[in-house]
């Protein structure tokens, strides 16, 4: 593997060969266990033309506790903002000297372009592209459902919400249909696209109905910056039918694990109690998401 653009060209054993990768970097640079120097003089640029938080930190902190050295860059204070393409900026960044790029964009398919014009030795990192994929969410969302219930294959995995503009539902559906689980993408008509059971998922509009079933809830984020108006009545209609509040999850499994990518809309797609309740695993998710990036870059840039 010489990129990772997406889950959707990977296999089932690079998958698992990725989280498996990660088990040794859990808690590497927290407490007494010391940072590691397998990117010692390695410099990784992080290239994000979206707003990001988790995604962002995460992925310098990943990288300086591997012992590499971060570029940072956005488009607000750069030549971005005088005109120069996304070509151009990428190529002038590679010329001074880098290993790796972590890329951040609006346009899908961005991350393969970047691939295809960067010299071959440097490694392009999908961090979010478009509505298209975002690998390394899947990955780590992946990797806390095996920390917290032990296996993937054979569970029952729902997606609820904005699957329509989400990247990180389609490269979760990528990711747990080839490592055996059962997916469900539930929402409303408005925001479930029907070709999605083309990628092997159970389309559901009753979160009510499918609760019982399901091992997994990941809850997406509704992503009002990337829709037109009008896809469902109201945020109180959208909370009432398919927010996660006390009382959905009293009907759900005893044991089913929740999970949100972030951020979180509170009162929206979850309430507090249950964001902060014994079911869910939303701050395993961040913490486990350095151990992801950590391994993504020691596999890709060693």
């Amino acid at each position: 593997m010489k990129h990772l653009l997406g889950l959707e060209e990977l296999s089932a054993a690079e998958i698992n060969r990725l989280l498996d990768a990660a088990e040794a970097f859990l808690g590497v640079g927290v407490g007494a266990l010391p940072k590691r120097d397998d990117l010692k003089g390695k410099v990784v640029a992080n290239l994000f033309y979206e707003p990001s938080t988790r995604t962002r930190v995460s992925f310098g902190l990943a990288a300086r506790r591997l012992g590499a050295d971060t570029l940072d860059f956005s488009p607000g204070g750069s030549s971005t903002a005088k005109g120069e393409t996304f070509i151009d900026t990428a190529k002038n960044i590679e010329a001074m000297g880098i290993d790796a790029v972590v890329v951040r964009h609006s346009s899908p398919g961005a991350p393969h372009i970047l691939a295809k014009y960067l010299l071959p030795h440097v490694r392009v990192i999908n961090a979010g592209d478009g509505a298209h994929e975002h690998p390394t969410q899947a990955l780590l969302d992946i990797f806390t459902i095996r920390q917290r219930l032990g296996r993937v294959a054979g569970l029952t995995v729902a997606l609820i919400g904005d699957i329509a503009h989400s990247r990180v539902a389609r490269s979760n559906i990528h990711g747990l249909v080839k490592l055996g689980a059962r997916v469900i993408a539930c929402g409303p008509t408005t925001l479930v696209p029907p070709e999605v059971a083309s990628l092997g998922v159970e389309i559901a509009h009753d979160l009510d109905a499918i609760l019982p079933r399901c091992d997994v809830l990941n809850l997406l984020r509704v992503q009002f910056e990337r829709q037109r108006s009008g896809l469902f009545p109201s945020i109180r209609e959208y909370r009432l039918l398919f927010g996660m509040d006390g009382e959905r999850m009293h009907r759900a499994k005893p044991d089913a694990l929740l999970l949100a990518p972030g951020p979180i809309n509170r009162g929206v797609e979850i309430t507090p109690d249950v964001a902060d309740g014994a079911n869910s695993a939303i701050l395993d998710q961040v913490s486990n998401g350095l151990a992801v990036r950590m391994a993504v870059l020691s596999l890709l840039c060693k």
